[in-house]
């Protein structure tokens, strides 16, 4: 038995992936959240016998309350909620349907603080912590990622808030903040907006088609950044420091990144960032 028990969302891939088999390996009891079993049942078969795969949907209500319940049942409580699911939706924020504005902010916000709501009371005995996967973009944001930095930005301020609230009870709130990583994130992004586009004006092409054909060929590029496993490692570091810090970037651009929009105004940054789309 251990006593360490940790929910992690999003399990099925990405950092989410990399961190339930870290975290496994470290002697953990891994609650891996995922949509589909057969992505629960690929993620046992690289993991140790402790490693519990949850069906897990944030949009979904009753997979939220089965996941607490089964949580509830747990002899020695909850360490750590991992918030890691979330999605791009990209689009100018002119064209954005506002279905898929609002469904970018269900998955990254609304479905996030569903579950944190549910999961506080179980994580005030440790006292626990609630890691939050935020992004750069949630400091900076870019071009047709509006959306996105827009659920990011507001998730940073839910996390701001919820350190603040629950500071009381000892329960820490943890940013994590990465820049790029070498992921099939952006091609599940381009593949929504793919889906978009019969509810997009025709006018989008000949008003952003250059900067969107920029951001299809960026994609289409073999994943650039840091693999997910290293900021995995940032997250264990964040879970068993006895004096975490309230964010951590992690990666080289996100440092990078970070330090401009510090020192630059925003006339200049503006520059900067349409010069490298």
């Amino acid at each position: 038995m251990t006593d360490k028990t940790v929910l992690i969302t999003g399990a099925s891939r990405g950092i989410g992936r990399a961190t339930a088999l870290l975290l496994d390996q470290r002697g953990y009891q891994v609650f891996a959240g995922v949509r589909q079993p057969g992505d629960g049942d690929a993620l046992r078969a690289l993991a140790s016998p402790r490693l519990k795969p949850v069906i897990l949907d944030l949009l979904d209500a009753g997979t939220i309350q089965r996941a607490v319940e089964t949580l509830r049942a747990q002899p020695n409580g909850l360490t750590a909620l991992i918030n890691n699911a979330g999605l791009a939706v990209p689009a100018p924020v002119e064209f954005i349907p506002l279905d898929d504005l609002r469904y970018q902010f269900e998955v990254n916000v609304f479905g996030t603080i569903a579950l944190t709501q549910a999961l506080i009371p179980l994580l005030r005995p440790g006292p626990g912590r609630i890691i939050n996967i935020s992004s750069i973009a949630g400091r900076v944001t870019a071009p047709l990622l509006g959306a996105y930095s827009a659920s990011k930005f507001a998730l940073e301020a839910l996390t701001d808030a919820l350190r603040l609230e629950l500071k009381p009870w000892g329960i820490r709130m943890i940013s994590i903040q990465p820049g790029a990583i070498a992921t099939d994130f952006g091609v599940s992004a381009i593949q929504h907006a793919n889906g978009m586009l019969p509810r997009i004006p025709e006018e989008v092409e000949w008003l952003y088609g250059g900067a969107i054909a920029r951001e299809r060929a960026r994609v289409g590029e073999s994943p650039r950044g840091i693999p997910a496993e290293r900021v995995a490692a940032v997250i264990l570091t964040a879970l068993e420091s006895s004096r975490p810090r309230t964010r951590y970037l992690v990666g080289p651009d996100a440092r990078l990144i970070a330090r401009v929009r510090a020192l630059l105004p925003d006339a200049l940054l503006d520059r900067l960032i349409l010069s490298q789309r």
